[in-house]
């Protein structure tokens, strides 16, 4: 059998990881929660990486869970429950981990949207750093069809990109949104033709830039988009301290001075 959750890396540090079960337009088993988990903890320990991107194989970026998890979780649901209640040193259980490790890593995360992005394709999504999606792409918060809330981490990723009652809206009645809506909503960052291709493209914009102040700029939206003022304005200036005159910003200082792309690879 094929690898559920495939990853390959490129020369300038590009990471695509691709759900791997295009005749079943990506569903989610079980073995598929814990590779995009892994995928996303092995990729936080790489050096070099500079950005990644998620797509799903054969054109379809992800349906949601699989009808056999939908089973499988009825027939255990004290075990499921468990699952639920045992959590990671980031208050991460198993469902939620293949979603908001990604936001742990010091690097851009694209979300490449072909198809449909529906239940747990749909937190996927959200839970990466953008979402570019093909004109025809459609997209729902689906858990209501089955009775149930969305549970991946969305606490985490939908207060950022859109006002309560849209939320509450989208997560009580699962309805579908083409990709238009979706965008002038705030769930997607930008319409592409090609949005594996236009992924590409903004990952190699992403590798001119300091390595360094993209991480800092990824942690100061994900840490003091609901801080306090006072918290959120500390938190920029820790970060900045630590990034000031540092190798890679003295680094962008000269490229730009010199009219050059930026070299990163030295130190």
């Amino acid at each position: 059998m094929a690898d559920p959750v495939q990853i390959s890396v490129s020369a300038q540090g590009v990471a695509e990881v691709t759900l791997n079960r295009p005749e079943k337009k990506n569903a989610w088993t079980l073995e598929m929660f814990d590779a995009l988990a892994d995928a996303a903890q092995n990729l936080s320990q790489k050096k070099g990486l500079r950005a990644v991107i998620v797509a799903g194989a054969g054109g379809c970026f992800s349906a949601g869970l699989d009808l056999s998890v939908m089973q499988s979780f009825a027939a255990d649901l004290a075990g499921v429950k468990a699952q639920m209640a045992e959590r990671d040193a980031q208050g991460a259980n198993r469902f939620q981990r293949p979603v908001t490790r990604w936001a742990q890593l010091p690097v851009p995360v694209i979300a490449a949207i072909e198809g449909v992005a529906f239940g747990a394709g749909m937190q996927l999504a959200l839970g990466a750093d953008f979402r570019i999606a093909a004109p025809d792409a459609r997209l729902s918060i689906m858990e209501a069809k089955w009775g149930l809330i969305p549970d991946m981490g969305i606490s985490q990723s939908l207060p950022k990109l859109v006002r309560a009652d849209i939320a509450k809206e989208l997560m009580m009645t699962g309805r579908v949104l083409e990709a238009g809506e979706a965008q002038r909503l705030g769930l997607i960052t930008r319409v592409a033709e090609s949005p594996l291709q236009a992924a590409r493209d903004m990952a190699t914009e992403f590798t001119l830039r300091s390595p360094e102040a993209l991480a800092a700029s990824k942690a100061l939206v994900e840490q003091a988009w609901t801080m306090p003022p006072g918290d959120g304005l500390a938190l920029e200036a820790e970060l900045q301290a630590e990034i000031i005159g540092g190798p890679a910003q003295m680094e962008m200082v000269m490229a730009n001075l010199q009219k050059r792309a930026p070299n990163f690879s030295q130190g």
